[in-house]
């Protein structure tokens, strides 16, 4: 929308007249004096004074920000970041000492490119300083990025209004005109008014309140180090903290609503283990003299590494002993990990651009990963990283993939950077980061051939660091492959060789001739011999193989047929996570008796282990997450042993009006089965909105979605629509949770259809929210009628959205699910009728 055109008074060396205008497109009469996307470097932040007044009942905020900048090149436009931000005064003043006066400032608008211009009459002066001095007004941002609106209840059903800001990856231009990319860093002095009974925070501690009236008080918080404008933040709220204090003198504080603190425990003693940790194991002292961890009520992703000042989703934050179950544990701590990691990796070190947001994610999760390990080695983290590892090549493995480096411009195309190749591909070795599509490289080993297989898209050969085992010796051996075709002698003749040990290296491997055979026959007679994370990449190799038609499925059914005596968490997860989609492919098309039979099989292979399940919160982490996965397994498979202790826990729980603690590791299933009948999922909605079970959110939600009432389905999306009952937040989880109900798929992708404006309006073009619910809704279709469906319909938007990388991953993985069906349909019926009666 155009803005408007006025003129009002400027305050700087001297009163001049100006004007605001919109230059889009050479509007206006002054044509906008930039027309690229990155701003010119000619012009340096130094330092940002910024006072920001956020109004939290009329929901909009004003402020004025002054930014020391040094100019080295001579200019007339000082061009900068501003989105939807209604300028009213600007000023450009020269530094002390400098003869160079500005004696006339022009302000012009570009929309579009969400840039601002301030136009002086003559050159600014090369290698000298200046201070531009902009005020503005705003209104809290509606959505979860900018300076925005969070609310929550009080136990009495009171709504309360908090202010918070997320600004990565290009949103802090919504906060205060900035030189919003991540190389142009500066210092920043932030000054915040607010109401008395609220607190203010921000990235640095507080050195002094001001009492400016007997209703407002003015906040100084200490000068930042030098940092990006992305991780600047600020917050306006009613929180309260617990503090801790780290052997290095860090103080450590968590912040939540009131009625949530006693949530706060677990994260704070977290918090203090990994950043003492971090600071001994980098050497390099955490730079700030605090460390806040903020619960924010609306926040669209998991948590935010803000410097000093890292805020996160409720439930990735506040832990119930009582309540919470032990992947919730698991959770909370690797993310304060991660977070906690970037204050190093991201917040002291920092990609120039942001095609390079890899280094920033890559390295965070690698370090999530190895400080969780040494600080809470009871969680077992090495038990889950092969899950992350999977989930990446599988992405990885589509055209629609993208190289971890990828030239990014616009907004849009930024945001879309934040997905599994970003984040995941990265772990002992970094070299593993480039590769060949369709690229095989080979290495000869006497009686058979081992195939290594990259997954992604660009035309460059690598070096890959191979480990292997073999049937004489487990001792690992390692080879370093530096051309298409190596060959490794082995001292003697062997039964079978294992590549790739623990899966530690990021390909995958293909044993020709009778390779896999020898491996099928071993673990068959004796599964134990080779790890359990060996058993998974088996697992996961094979089927992967298969889909590049490498392999038949017969011999990845073959391979599962083992797993009736697996018992460890990471082969059975990868099992389910092999077979069930297959199983759901079926059900989307309603083969009936294949499907039926296909189901019964994966039952049948995890029976034993599901009968011995304690229904209760007994064991290890990793052996009460598996007894999680595998009894809500077993219940949303109709598996009637489960579902009937699922309905008894349930009866006793709605009579006892939900005071009866049920076990944290059960209660998935629990509810799942309960919200089987329309009593019980009314029950189920009830508490849903009630205080006391705010922890249970998730698992209610889970529950509610998977009726098999159409109009239930429909009113949950509405309502998520809406955004009151369920929080927006939480809006893409209950609309792919939706379309993964057999009687939920249509009226999923009906709704994705008639509100795709609404959606985008809420979550932004790009984020992850959108991509989570194109693929999330379209990922189980296996038709062509469906696959038109679904590109016509894209192919309808605007080009923005149409060329959105998920609708692209989305309609490649259609494809893939239709030939994948044509192809191996009729084996795994054959199969199944010979191996599964």
């Amino acid at each position: 929308m155009a803005a408007p055109l006025w003129e009002v008074v400027v305050l700087g060396l001297a009163s001049v007249a100006w004007c605001v205008g919109d230059a889009q497109n050479g509007g206006g009469s002054t044509p906008f004096p930039w027309d690229k996307v990155r701003l010119p470097k000619h012009v340096v932040p130094l330092h940002y004074h910024l006072l920001i007044h956020p109004n939290l009942t009329t929901l909009t905020f004003t402020g004025t920000v002054a930014i020391d900048i040094a100019v080295t090149q001579p200019t007339k436009a000082v061009v900068l970041h501003s989105k939807r931000l209604r300028v009213t005064r600007a000023a450009i003043e020269a530094g002390a000492g400098s003869t160079c006066a500005v004696r006339e400032v022009r302000v012009l608008q570009q929309p579009i490119l969400e840039q601002l211009a301030l136009m002086a009459a003559e050159p600014l002066c090369a290698g000298h300083n200046y201070t531009i001095s902009i005020q503005y007004s705003a209104n809290l941002s509606d959505s979860f990025h900018g300076f925005y609106k969070s609310t929550y209840r009080t136990q009495d059903g009171e709504l309360r209004v908090l202010a918070s800001t997320h600004f990565e990856p290009t949103s802090a231009r919504m906060a205060f005109p900035c030189f919003d990319e991540p190389a142009f860093k500066a210092m920043f002095s932030v000054k915040i008014r607010r109401e008395p009974n609220h607190l203010a925070l921000s990235n640095m501690p507080l050195v002094k309140s001001v009492n400016i009236a007997s209703w407002l008080v003015e906040d100084h918080f200490d000068t930042t180090v030098k940092m990006s404008t992305y991780l600047v933040a600020f917050i306006v709220s009613d929180f309260k903290s617990i503090s801790q204090v780290t052997s290095h003198g860090v103080k450590i504080s968590v912040y939540t609503v009131p009625e949530k603190i006693n949530q706060a425990h677990y994260a704070l003693d977290a918090a203090v283990k990994l950043l003492d940790f971090y600071e001994d194991y980098f050497n390099i002292p955490y730079p700030l003299p605090k460390q806040d961890l903020a619960a924010i009520p609306d926040f669209q992703s998991g948590a935010m590494e803000n410097w000093g000042l890292t805020t996160y989703r409720e439930s990735a934050l506040l832990y119930d002993p009582e309540k919470s179950s032990a992947s919730s544990r698991l959770w909370i701590t690797m993310i304060i990990a991660h977070e906690l990691a970037h204050q190093w990796f991201g917040n002291l070190v920092t990609m120039e651009w942001w095609n390079d947001l890899w280094l920033n994610e890559g390295f965070a999760k690698f370090m999530e990963l190895l400080s969780v390990n040494v600080t809470h080695p009871e969680l077992r983290v090495e038990d889950y990283f092969l899950r992350r590892c999977f989930d990446a090549m599988e992405v990885d493995a589509l055209n629609s993939s993208h190289p971890v480096s990828t030239p990014v411009e616009d907004p849009a195309q930024i945001l879309e950077m934040f997905d599994e190749v970003s984040y995941e591909k990265l772990k002992t070795s970094i070299t593993a980061a480039v590769g060949a599509v369709g690229q095989t490289l080979s290495a000869e080993l006497g009686y058979q051939l081992l195939q290594i297989y990259r997954s992604w898209a660009a035309w460059y050969l690598w070096h890959i660091p191979l480990t292997y085992i073999t049937s004489k010796s487990h001792t690992v051996e390692r080879f370093l492959m530096r051309t298409r075709t190596d060959v490794i002698i082995l001292p003697e003749e062997v039964e079978w060789v294992k590549f790739n040990v623990d899966m530690n290296g990021y390909y995958i491997v293909h044993y020709e001739d009778d390779g896999w055979d020898r491996l099928i026959n071993l673990l068959k007679e004796n599964h134990t011999v080779v790890s359990s994370n060996d058993r998974a990449s088996l697992i996961n190799n094979i089927f992967q193989l298969v889909r590049i038609k490498k392999l038949s499925i017969s011999k990845a059914f073959d391979l599962t047929l083992y797993m009736k005596r697996e018992t460890q968490i990471m082969p059975i997860l990868q099992g389910m996570n092999e077979l069930v989609p297959i199983y759901k492919l079926m059900e989307r098309r309603e083969m009936d008796d294949t499907e039926k039979r296909l189901k019964d099989y994966i039952v049948s292979l995890f029976k034993d282990l599901i009968d011995k399940q304690l229904w209760s919160d007994e064991g290890s982490v990793s052996e009460r997450m598996l007894r999680q996965s595998l009894l809500m397994f077993a219940c949303v498979r109709r598996y009637q042993p489960c579902v009937d202790k699922a309905e008894e826990y349930f009866s006793k729980w709605q009579k006892s009006n939900g005071t009866l603690r049920l076990p944290a590791d059960v209660k998935t299933a629990v509810y799942t089965v309960g919200a089987q009948t329309s009593e019980g999922w009314d029950f189920l909605l009830s508490k849903y909105q009630h205080h006391s079970f705010s922890v249970d959110k998730d698992k209610i939600a889970s529950a509610l979605s998977l009726t098999r009432n159409k109009d239930k389905l429909q009113w949950l999306m509405d309502e998520g629509l809406r955004g009151d009952i369920i929080k927006t937040q939480d809006f893409p989880y209950v609309i792919v949770s939706v379309a993964r109900n057999p009687s939920g798929y249509h009226l999923a992708w009906t709704f994705l259809r008639e509100n795709w404006e609404k959606l985008i309006e809420k979550f932004e073009l790009g984020s992850s929210s959108i991509a989570g619910i194109v693929t999330g809704v379209t990922n189980q279709y296996s038709t062509r009628p469906q696959l038109a469906q679904v590109k016509e319909f894209f192919s309808s938007l605007e080009e923005k959205s149409a060329q959105l990388r998920c609708i692209q991953q989305a309609i490649e993985t259609i494809e893939d699910n239709i030939q994948w069906m044509d192809s191996y349909f009729e084996e795994i019926k054959t199969w199944l009728q010979k191996n599964h009666s």
